[in-house]
């Protein structure tokens, strides 16, 4: 087995790392003002404008869609390093297109549909949302009740949604719902793309999260969309809906090792330099243990990351192992930058210091795309061989 990566993606890693530093690090004490000033985590127009245009002038947007759509269709193994990096700042900036939506499009989308969104989407031209939880549904996405009905040459669906990012500004929004009762996941949900302004289509509230993050709920209310508009085939919804929350697990595990690596980095800086009872924190044996646990845990997530992204090229299923590193990455991170906070006293505390917000973000991703104790039931159903 070779575990070095090959020249392309460690220069493709090094350009996103070197990005990273020189445009969205500088960017990090505007963005802890807004969000201690309860403004949440974002980025003005004003700066997402060059940032927008150094990405494209680097060749970052659309690194992994189709090259027939303006895309350089890398591999999963590629992405690894790219969103490790980017999940070392604090900066809220994603890489045009969103990945998840993209891969669900791409295994989805007939002729028309690929050049109406897709191709679109891959450029970095709109903007996209996907509407699949429901309250009282939760991490059971066989118990939507969203309903979707033919007439005629439309489908009218009617349900709530909630826990949308992005509701509220995305062009589009893939919207899950039930066509077939009887079926339930097994061939009754179905995915529609329902454009921003359709009649219907409402957003009711904004959720404040934590962490200075925002979700949405939306209503459906006889909302009617032409038949051209089912996202692949009927009924058949649920798989293409899991190669999306794959990937965007995959994508958070990655993310959760650039924030415990950057936790990590944080308490070898820091360390060496803050005595305590006249002596150095870095030669504290409870220190060392924690660098030493770190370091351990984040190479082990590193190459489950880098395990289940190879397979995934190779077109194997992977559910149980992305299952797998959804629970030992996110709860990696959160233990990893926990004892960070721990190591830093009261300055851990503080809103000047980026340590918090990647708490919270770890927080947030424990629950989303399935909490790590749903992951837990299904690795443990495969393995004893239950339905």
């Amino acid at each position: 087995m070779d575990f070095a990566l090959s020249d392309e993606d460690r220069m493709l890693k090094d350009l996103v790392a070197r990005f990273v530093r020189e445009e969205l690090a500088p960017l990090e004490n505007a963005v802890l003002e807004r969000e201690a000033a309860g403004q949440g985590v974002m980025l003005t127009e004003e700066e997402r404008r060059p940032i927008d245009e150094k990405s494209r002038e680097l060749g970052l947007w659309g690194l992994d869609a189709p090259e027939d759509v303006g895309g350089s269709d890398l591999s999963q193994v590629a992405l690894i390093g790219v969103n490790e990096e980017l999940g070392k700042t604090i900066t809220p900036y994603v890489l045009p297109p969103d990945s998840p939506n993209l891969r669900m499009l791409m295994v989805t989308v007939n002729d028309e549909q690929r050049a109406e969104y897709l191709a679109p989407y891959a450029r970095g031209e709109t903007i996209s949302a996907i509407g699949i939880s429901e309250p009282g549904a939760g991490a059971d996405p066989a118990a939507m009740s969203t309903r979707a009905a033919r007439e005629g040459d439309s489908w009218v669906i009617n349900g709530r949604k909630i826990w949308i990012s992005k509701a509220a500004e995305a062009d589009f929004t893939i919207l899950m719902a039930v066509t077939d009762r009887t079926k339930g996941a097994r061939g009754g949900i179905s995915a529609f793309l329902v454009d921003k302004g359709t009649p219907g289509f409402r957003v009711l509230r904004r959720i404040p999260m934590i962490g200075g993050h925002f979700t949405y709920e939306v209503a459906l209310e006889d909302c009617r969309v032409p038949a051209s508009k089912l996202l692949g085939k009927e009924g058949q919804g649920f798989a293409p809906m899991q190669v999306r929350l794959s990937t965007r697990r995959l994508e958070m595990a990655c993310t959760c090792i650039g924030i415990a690596q950057r936790a990590l980095d944080m308490m070898c800086e820091y360390a060496p330099q803050r005595v305590t009872f006249g002596a150095p924190l870095a030669e504290r044996q409870t220190i060392q243990w924690w660098v030493a646990d770190a370091a351990t845990r984040i190479h082990a997530c590193r190459l489950m990351a880098y395990d289940a992204a190879w397979k995934l090229d190779q077109g194997r299923d992977v559910r149980t192992e992305i299952s797998m590193i959804k629970v030992f990455s996110t709860e990696m991170a959160w233990e990893i930058v926990d004892k960070a906070m721990q190591t830093f006293g009261a300055m851990g505390m503080a809103k000047e210091v980026p340590l918090q917000l990647m708490a919270a973000t770890v927080r947030n991703m424990r629950i989303y795309d399935g909490p790590s104790e749903v992951h837990r039931w299904v690795v443990a159903r495969k393995l004893l061989k239950l339905r």
